[in-house]
């Protein structure tokens, strides 16, 4: 197949899938996903995936309608029908179906599950991006990975209209994350980035990044940092599932990093060579 659909059981491509009016998703977003990519038909650090995806369904009451190990069996076996083996693969469940209601359905009955599954690589992490600053309108809840994603919407497009990869979040000065991605700085031999609270989603590339600093001896700080400290850093890096370490060269018009060349060189081998070994 080209690409592939699938919703609730029912498998096709995405351009002719169709889902009812009623899920939940439709009328309010309620849901959460998660996304990674794969290669030679092998899904990058599934597990770690899963687990932040059943974490934040359960924050929000949401019922998994398949156990871990069978969500986890059933993307694998999917992603051997997509022609490409490399591919975005991308699942969410939803709150169920039923007629429009804000408050959930009680008792709670099993979510819908959709996943998408299309050609796709990773990005080349060793290009250079540029960014923008943007306000950080968002709820309280960015810990969790729901469907509700209009300011990162409007961030990100933002960022696309000024000719950048991405928009860095900031709430009164405070550099929180992007519009779908973490940022990280490197000042003084020091790797710092946002503490896993409830202002950002905690990534799982961004999890490696912390451990390779750790396999190669560089300090951690997860500790709030503001926007005028990222722009006198060493080094701004954003990462992602689909970017693993991303440096920038700029942000709102202004050059920035390019200082710490050697160290950021040694996370981005690193980055490269697990999804390599991973999905070999």
């Amino acid at each position: 197949m080209q690409n592939l659909g699938y919703y609730n059981g029912r498998i096709g491509l995405i351009e002719e899938m169709t889902v009812p009016m009623n899920d939940r998703a439709c009328w309010f977003g309620d849901g959460v996903y998660d996304a990674t990519y794969c290669r030679n038909y092998k899904i990058y650090m599934l597990n770690e995936h899963l687990s932040r995806f059943y974490e934040s369904a359960g924050l929000l009451g949401i019922i998994v309608p398949q156990k871990k190990e069978e969500l986890a069996a059933l993307l694998c076996e999917l992603v051997k029908k997509v022609d490409s083996d490399e591919q975005l693969v991308y699942w969410q469940v939803t709150r169920g179906t039923g007629m429009r209601s804000h408050a959930a359905p009680q008792p709670a009955i099993p979510g819908n599950l959709w996943i998408t599954l299309r050609p796709k690589s990773v990005m080349n992490t060793y290009e250079k991006v540029r960014l923008i600053t943007y306000p950080d309108t968002r709820f309280l809840h960015c810990n969790i990975k729901t469907l509700n994603l209009i300011p990162s919407v409007m961030a990100a497009t933002a960022a696309a209209a000024a000719g950048c990869y991405e928009a860095v979040f900031h709430r009164n000065g405070r550099v929180t994350e992007c519009s779908h991605s973490n940022v990280h700085i490197i000042k003084d031999g020091v790797f710092r980035t946002a503490p896993a609270d409830n202002y950002i989603l905690a990534g799982v590339a961004r999890a490696n990044l912390i451990k390779f600093c750790g396999r190669l001896g560089i300090e951690v700080r997860e500790e709030p940092f503001t926007v005028e400290q990222m722009m006198a850093a060493d080094e701004v890096i954003v990462s992602s599932a689909g970017g693993f370490c991303l440096a920038a060269e700029e942000i709102n018009g202004r050059p920035v990093g390019g200082r710490a060349p050697e160290l950021l060189r040694q996370l981005q081998d690193m980055a490269v060579n697990d999804y390599l070994e991973k999905t070999e």
